[in-house]
């Protein structure tokens, strides 16, 4: 097959023994019709090159990559299900299918899948994905990737030709196989199943594969300072990436331990939402009664998780050092909720007292007044560059009010970081890109109804332009 010279394979996962993996094979599909193919991310890892009848043989029926994994590895794992252990989980619809090297940074990164068939793991599910889940993926990704959260990408969607029945929505309903490109598909679930069944060898192998291939800078470092220092460095990757989600106003929406990955990317989209307001009671699994996971817990959830991390590592370093490196989580969460706000408002630091001013004051005004989310950010991109044009806004009335005054005054503390952002053609428009659930249904709607993708790729177009203008592509 013809890949570029930039590809570089590098099988990894196979080095930590088959206690951690089942090989397994793709199911076969009656169809292969390509729906989507990320190109750009295609480009980092040197596949760009493949045609559209190489790209399905390899994305749909799972042909393997040169000098790459020869069967796929459904991994085994377990995790706490809404805070309830369950050790029966795994890959039970998707598997690792390659791994390789980033061009340009030398990362390993993963292609795994979801809907590629029944596993060992799949508790009598059929081991498919519906069309309308992977096209909820892709637009999640590709929309927090433009708002600068760490992510997986939705690499690849083939439709499959089978009708599946699913309790979630209108049945019969399509079928897809997803590919994801990510930087690591070891959980925290993959530490919890060894420490369930009391192997610490394997937990320290975890520990010295995870340091090797993600953590390299802790490589001088042994005993229980590696281990400490692992979990610390796990603690701030995930607080990053959540109080990024917060400052997007995402909902992730299921923050199991399955969930979780040692590398804080955010992935395994399943019931997520975007806020149309700061509403830290808005949840977005319709099962998740309690809203054990809606917006404004999410940073307990995630914490919780860790804590569960820490468990796992207690035969290798003391509950003194473990709790001090967990605990990593909440300083970083504020300096990393702080810089996202600034980020998003395309604003240049002010030093950390004024950087502090900014975000309370425009969070505290978004859950007083609760104005649209995103329009705010859109509305007062670049600070007080912007003030002729939001008062212009839909949202203008909210910024006459007075508790907007301290946002206002906080705004002039900051110069632009780019103040030829607005001549972007996505700021000309008087709306951000939003992804609202009506909007996501309204989406989906003419691809099930008429086969019709062409707003689907009109709102990928506009997100694309979203990313451009705001330096994220």
């Amino acid at each position: 097959m013809p890949v570029a010279p930039d590809y570089r394979a590098d099988v990894r996962h196979t080095r930590l023994g088959e206690a951690f993996y089942d090989p397994v094979d793709a199911a076969g599909f009656p169809k292969h019709i390509l729906r989507y193919r990320n190109q750009r991310a295609a480009r980092t890892i040197g596949l760009h090159t493949l045609d559209d009848s190489e790209w399905i043989a390899h994305f749909g029926a799972f042909e393997p990559l040169p000098d790459n994994l020869q069967r796929p590895l459904a991994l085994r794992y377990h995790g706490h299900q809404f805070q309830h252990y369950n050790p029966h989980l795994g890959d039970g619809r998707g598997f690792l299918f390659a791994q390789m090297r980033e061009a340009e940074t030398g990362r390993l990164l993963d292609l795994g899948t979801k809907g590629s068939g029944q596993t060992p793991w799949s508790r009598n599910g059929d081991g498919r994905l519906t069309l309308k889940g992977a096209v909820r993926e892709i637009l999640a990704a590709e929309l927090l990737e433009a708002q600068g959260v760490s992510t997986s990408r939705a690499f690849s969607v083939i439709e499959t030709g089978e009708q599946l029945a699913r309790n979630d929505e209108p049945s019969p309903t399509r079928s897809a196989v997803l590919v994801r490109l990510n930087h690591s598909n070891i959980r925290i679930g993959t530490f919890q199943r060894f420490a369930y069944l009391r192997d610490e060898a394997s937990i320290a192998k975890l520990v010295d594969y995870a340091v090797e291939n993600y953590y390299p800078q802790l490589a001088a470092l042994d005993g229980s300072k590696r281990v400490a220092a692992f979990a610390a460095e796990v603690s701030r990757a995930v607080a990053r990436t959540g109080a990024r989600w917060l400052v997007a106003g995402f909902v992730h929406g299921v923050l199991n331990s399955d969930n979780i990955n040692i590398t804080g990317e955010s992935f395994d989209y399943g019931p997520w939402r975007f806020s149309p307001v700061m509403d830290p009671m808005f949840t977005a699994a319709y099962f998740d009664q309690t809203s054990l996971y809606a917006f404004g817990r999410q940073p307990h959830a995630l914490k919780w998780n860790l804590a569960r991390l820490a468990e796992c590592l207690l035969s290798f370093a003391s509950k003194e050092e473990l709790t001090e490196a967990i605990d990593q989580f909440d300083g970083e969460l504020q300096r990393e909720f702080r810089a996202s706000i600034l980020r998003r408002l395309g604003l240049k630091s002010a030093g950390p007292d004024a950087d502090r001013i900014t975000s309370h004051t425009l969070w505290k005004f978004l859950g007083e007044s609760r104005a649209p989310f995103e329009q705010v950010f859109f509305d007062w991109q670049g600070g007080m560059l912007s003030e002729s044009r939001a008062a212009t806004s839909p949202a203008a009335s909210f910024y006459a009010r007075e508790d907007f005054a301290p946002a206002r005054a906080a705004f002039a503390a900051h110069e632009p970081a780019s103040p030829h952002a607005l001549e972007h053609g996505y700021f000309k428009a008087t709306a951000p890109c939003t992804l609202l659930i009506d909007e996501v249904e309204a989406l989906w709607a003419p691809i099930a109804e008429a086969d019709d993708w062409s707003a689907f790729y009109a709102r990928l177009a506009q997100i694309d332009a979203l990313a451009q203008a705001t330096g994220q592509r």
